[in-house]
């Protein structure tokens, strides 16, 4: 069982920080731009940057972040972004008490907490790494998932409570206090940790910021993943503000069944991260890539037949259920892959580069089906997105692109990849963001 096997006290740590965080998170989803709404009166224009473009603005303030990130002591990073992000969030519930929030605090507030996020990723990937054993990566990973969805199950519906009881920032506080106890759960790990220095003793180049981008492209397994996650992600994602006009405007869904509908299916989530690790050891990684990456895909055209009343409830939820499912089963092996086919000097930009393309592609999808949806109604956008997703399995990778390969230090140069041949299945990565993969 996943959950059985002990991972030290160190990982409990970084397991702790983690979870604090994600419950935080899930408590506060969608906070801001509900505040926007409540407290500031904003309109859909407002309400759509505050979803796409502060977090899409974030991950260009990243770009150059990564190399930065790399080649410096991994917990003094993770606690540094954990803290920028508690400062970021602490202001709103300031300038709100004092009547001088706006709009632009929000907007720059959203900014600041996607960059810091990407960064804390990059770093927390690369430590995870330096942390278990390779052979315990997956069960590392499946455990982050898992904490990840129960959240995202728990967290809405608790945060909406909490805002109609106490007030429209309240969700905003318990996110920015999450913030703060992971970083004292991070200071807790303790243990020496070595300052990473670049490969071959040399100092770190002005192109460093694209390695990221050049490992990933230049790895058949991994570029072919990379561009189908975010064609995956982005078209999943765009969705949501699509179903949320169809669900509560046009077919007459009450707040707290369209909550229901999102939420519940997410506990399908603690299933698939749970049954991740025994998948793959009964029939290989490059099976999962192949059949549950195809699952991950093909339900989202569902949703483009929901009718009202207890029928349309009951296949929102069921379509949602299935893609969570196999997302948290994919999520995890997917992560685990890509921990294993990048070099140790190459984590964090990998990892960075990975959730830059990811924020981007959610963002240029959500405007553009928030144009089609506006042209054409939200029906019709979630129909055109369900078809386009059909096409992502084709992206996926062969199998004789996907190893099995380890990394190997090259003390000399780079590091470089080398086949595993003693172990045909070895499969020793994280994820977070609502429905999105790793």
């Amino acid at each position: 069982m996943v959950g059985r096997k002990r991972l030290g006290r160190r990982f409990g740590w970084l397991w702790a920080a983690y979870a604090v965080s994600a419950y935080g998170s899930g408590l506060g989803f969608g906070a801001l731009p509900l505040i926007a709404v409540l407290a500031l009166d904003a309109g859909p224009v407002e309400v759509s940057a505050l979803s796409a473009v502060g977090p899409a603005v974030g991950a260009l303030v990243a770009v150059p972040l990564a190399p930065w990130v790399e080649f410096r002591r991994k917990r003094p990073v993770m606690v540094a972004m954990d803290l920028i992000r508690f400062a970021a969030m602490a202001t709103i519930p300031v300038a709100y008490a004092f009547g001088w929030l706006g709009f632009v605090q929000l907007l720059v507030v959203s900014v600041v907490v996607a960059a810091a996020k990407i960064a804390f990723g990059a770093a927390s990937g690369a430590y995870l790494k330096a942390l278990v054993r390779p052979d315990d990566l997956l069960v590392a990973n499946a455990r982050f998932e898992s904490t990840n969805w129960s959240s995202i199950a728990v967290g809405p519906p608790l945060g909406g409570a909490a805002i109609g009881r106490f007030g429209p920032v309240t969700t905003v506080v318990a996110d920015a206090l999450s913030y703060l106890l992971s970083a004292l759960c991070i200071v807790a790990i303790r243990g020496r940790e070595e300052a990473p220095r670049p490969a071959g003793g040399n100092p770190v180049r002005a192109g460093a910021v694209l390695d990221g981008w050049r490992h990933i492209t230049g790895d058949p397994g991994l570029r072919a993943l990379y561009l189908n996650n975010m064609l995956v992600a982005g078209l999943i994602m765009a969705t949501e503000p699509m179903l949320a006009v169809l669900l509560l405007r046009q077919l007459g869904f009450a707040p707290w069944q369209y909550g229901l509908a999102f939420a519940a299916p997410c506990l399908g989530g603690l299933i698939g991260s749970r049954l991740a690790r025994r998948v793959v050891a009964r029939y290989g990684r490059d099976r999962v890539f192949r059949i549950v990456g195809t699952l991950r895909a093909v339900w989202l055209i569902g949703l483009a037949f929901v009718r009202p009343g207890v029928v349309g409830l009951v296949t929102v939820m069921a379509v949602e259920l299935a893609i969570i499912v196999n997302m948290s089963l994919f999520n995890p092996v997917l992560a685990t892959y890509r921990l294993e086919r990048t070099p140790k000097h190459l984590v964090a930009r990998t990892l960075s580069a990975w959730s830059i393309g990811q924020q981007a592609s959610i963002a240029v999808c959500t405007a553009l089906g928030g144009l089609l949806a506006d042209a054409t109604g939200p029906r019709t956008a979630i129909t055109v997105a369900g078809l386009l997703i059909l096409a992502t399995p084709l992206l996926l990778p062969r199998p004789d692109r996907t190893g099995p390969e380890r990394t190997r230090p090259d003390r000399t140069g780079p590091e470089r990849t080398r086949p595993d041949r003693t172990r045909p299945d070895a499969v020793p990565g994280t994820s977070s963001a609502r429905r999105t993969p790793a």
